[in-house]
């Protein structure tokens, strides 16, 4: 099983939230942040969680306040902003590190399992995205330029 399915992160109502309820789908982890020149790219993030949900599609949004302070919200306000600004329906969590010795657990096994340029593991911006296939595995990291919609050949193979 994967090391992934072991662990476990608090979702924006405050409720632990077990990686192991994902097994066997097709995950989309994403750093987001609210007030970022990327944050339109919720939209995107949306649209691929309504295209691909049924299908076997997890898109999962873990804001971060490590890049600009462009997250300084609580949880209430993450809610309240995704759900009016951008309707957003797929699974949210409350803010973690990506980065640094309070990187969360979750983070530390994506970017060891995708690093990035160079080999290096560390997430340079909000919005950094990596694709994980149904049992657990990175597949892929995506650099915050890097549009959801341009995603959707690499989540189609996958699914």
């Amino acid at each position: 099983m994967s090391t992934l399915y072991k662990l476990s992160a608090r979702a924006l109502d405050g409720s632990m939230r077990s990686m192991k309820d994902c097994k066997g789908r097709v995950l989309l982890f994403v750093n987001v942040a609210s007030g970022c020149g990327f944050t339109p790219q919720y939209a995107g993030l949306e649209a691929l969680w309504q295209k691909y949900g049924e299908r076997g599609l997890t898109v999962l949004g873990f804001p971060c306040n490590q890049f600009g302070a462009q997250e300084p919200g609580d949880e209430a306000a993450i809610g309240e902003f995704c759900s009016l600004t951008y309707d957003v329906s797929f699974p949210m969590f409350a803010k973690v590190d990506v980065n640094g010795d309070d990187t969360h657990p979750i983070f530390a096994f994506l970017k060891a399992g995708a690093p990035g340029v160079l080999g290096t593991e560390g997430i340079k911006w909000n919005f950094t995205k990596f694709l994980v296939d149904r049992e657990g595995k990175v597949v892929g990291r995506y650099a915050s330029a890097h549009k959801p919609e341009d995603m959707a050949g690499d989540i189609e193979r996958l699914l």
